[in-house]
């Protein structure tokens, strides 16, 4: 049995896919990184080819929208996690209290404070 261009794109294609679900669900962003020339040199190829109705795009396209919000979700987390850290380093840097007018008061930490013996 013979295959087409189309089917053997349509195949890499989707094991390409089917390794990015795999690295996002893991959380291997190398692995991922390293996917993504592949993806889209199989995506172009498959673009020059000018196929538009098949059960196998279709089947592409909802693997593409899967990882798509795979994608999103792992950004988000990664911002998440960015912003907490710059919340620490803040924290770290400044104590802050309210007031009883409820301003919110800030006071910089010493980073290297010495404690000083006396007899």
């Amino acid at each position: 049995m013979s295959t087409t261009p189309e089917t053997d794109l349509v195949k890499s294609l989707e094991e390409v896919l089917d390794l990015e679900r795999n690295a996002l669900v893991e959380g291997d962003l190398d692995r991922l990184h390293h996917t993504a020339p592949e993806k889209e040199k199989l995506i172009g190829a498959l673009n020059d080819l000018e196929v538009f109705d098949s059960d196998e795009l279709m089947r592409l396209q909802k693997k593409v929208e899967r990882n798509q919000a795979l994608l999103n979700s792992a950004a988000e987390g990664i911002r998440a996690v960015a912003d907490r850290m710059a919340e620490l380093r803040r924290v770290r840097q400044e104590f802050s209290t309210y007031g009883a007018d409820g301003q919110r008061s800030g006071f910089a930490v010493r980073h290297h404070a010495k404690l000083e013996k006396r007899a």
